[in-house]
């Protein structure tokens, strides 16, 4: 392969959808590899299964793919039974765990099989989708208790991450994005109160969130980003 080759994690959703599709228009790229749960993935995936992460980046070495890009474009908010607390009272361990599970263990999970995968002699990029509300300094509302602190964990990975893989390649790019209030089906239930002018579409936030992570330089690493390039303080 002449060109670069990147990997999206959570393919078939919103955002993940949309990056996958601005990368492929992107003639850099010569490989775009969509890992999902279901759709036209090489390997389901699901981030509460680490085993499926594994299987899907010994699928990457049996032919022979070295990303230079890995965006995990994953989340959990609510399914169709929970959603988030807005009280003490709705704490539930088992959705606690939930959130966690996807939120955090699953990404870095990904990171445990695909770093190892990406060329060390090149600039590799990283990145997952965070949230502002995971932000412990700019938490002033309260509430959504199971999401603030798996995206908070999240955050925290990332800059683990970020620290081991500079040692390895000082040339890594590893980092949270935040994308914005996106009209996806995550936050459809949570839209009412959001401007139209900040509320984005798929396409529209991949392009915001590529532009982004483009403009990051190694320095950046480890750190928290929102759609527009404001760095977010943990």
């Amino acid at each position: 392969m002449t060109g670069q080759s990147a990997v999206i994690f959570g393919a078939t959703g919103g955002i993940g959808s949309a990056i996958a599709d601005a990368l492929e228009a992107d003639s850099r790229f010569d490989d775009v590899v969509r890992f999902s749960r279901a759709g036209d993935s090489p390997v389901p995936v699901d981030l509460t299964s680490e085993a499926s992460i594994r299987d899907a980046a010994a699928w990457m070495k049996e032919n022979r793919i070295s990303p230079s890009m890995v965006f995990v474009a994953t989340g959990l908010l609510h399914d169709d039974k929970r959603g988030p607390e807005k009280s003490i009272r709705q704490l539930d361990a088992d959705w606690l765990l939930k959130s966690y599970q996807v939120n955090a263990v699953g990404p870095a999970l990904i990171a445990k099989y695909f770093l190892p995968l990406m060329d060390r002699k090149e600039i590799l990029r990283f990145a997952v989708l965070s949230a502002r509300v995971g932000s412990i300094s700019d938490n002033r509302l309260g509430g959504w208790y199971g999401y603030r602190a798996a995206k908070a964990a999240l955050n925290m990975m990332i800059r683990n991450l970020s620290i081991e893989w500079s040692r390895k390649n000082d040339r890594s790019i590893i980092v949270a994005l935040h994308p914005g209030t996106v009209d996806t089906a995550l936050s459809q239930p949570f839209q009412g109160n959001v401007p139209s002018a900040k509320l984005f579409d798929s396409k529209r936030a991949a392009r915001q969130l590529l532009d982004v992570l483009d403009a990051l330089k190694p320095a950046d690493s480890g750190k928290i980003f929102a759609w527009d390039g404001a760095e977010i303080q943990p």
